[in-house]
């Protein structure tokens, strides 16, 4: 596996360890544990795993437990404050990768758009109006399209859960290969309550490491 340098990871509650992410975020995972998930140590996590082992820096974990893609939420809430195009916007206005280098993003969401039945929308690659961040998949490739605006050299990595709605994944392939970011599509792992328990983190991590240590994927 090459070098990632400094990584950024933009995602939600599988992402999330209280007390590592940004103050006032919500976390799902925490020391405290949940009745119906055995993971209550950070490190457990995947991520945490990951860069143990990798050749890699955890820059900046921007999760937040919760949220969707796109700026519809549960119940059709408009949640565009903490969205994932919301936080990506912010982070970009206020000049954090101008004064932070980040060589790699995970981008690891959309478990909560197809979980809170978000609006699904029509595929758009440019364009976008306001009303278009509202579905998910306009949402999606805006989001790509800011990404790699903001990191033109970064390399961008999707990450997608495996129990998502069907048609989310031939949008987000199509969308990933447009804005010339990897996909990579996540196969079956073990959940407490709908969330990765010990062993899911463990093979979640393992998926990861196994598709960057291919040589066909490495850049």
């Amino acid at each position: 596996m090459k070098d990632l340098g400094n990584v950024m990871i933009l995602g939600d509650s599988y992402s999330t360890f209280e007390g590592y992410i940004p103050e006032g975020y919500e976390a799902w995972y925490s020391p405290a544990g949940r009745d119906c998930n055995n993971v209550c140590r950070v490190e457990e996590c995947w991520w945490h795993q990951f860069f143990s082992e990798a050749p890699a820096r955890l820059a900046f974990n921007c999760s937040y437990s919760g949220t969707t893609i796109c700026n519809t939420g549960y119940e059709g809430a408009d949640c565009r404050e903490i969205s994932f195009i919301g936080r990506l916007d912010k982070l970009i206005d206020n000049g954090y990768f101008k004064k932070s280098q980040t060589d790699t993003l995970f981008i690891f969401g959309a478990t909560n758009d197809s979980w809170a039945g978000s609006p699904l929308g029509e595929q758009k690659l440019c364009d976008w109006s306001a009303d278009d961040l509202y579905s998910v998949f306009p949402a999606f490739s805006y989001m790509l399209s800011r990404a790699k605006e903001a990191l033109p050299k970064a390399r961008i990595i999707y990450i997608m859960n495996f129990c998502l709605n069907p048609e989310f994944a031939p949008r987000f392939e199509e969308s990933c290969l447009h804005f010339g970011v990897e996909f990579l599509p996540l196969t079956e792992f073990q959940l407490g309550g709908g969330h990765p328990t010990v062993l899911g983190m463990k093979q979640i991590k393992e998926q990861i490491t196994a598709y960057l240590e291919d040589e066909k994927n490495e850049k």
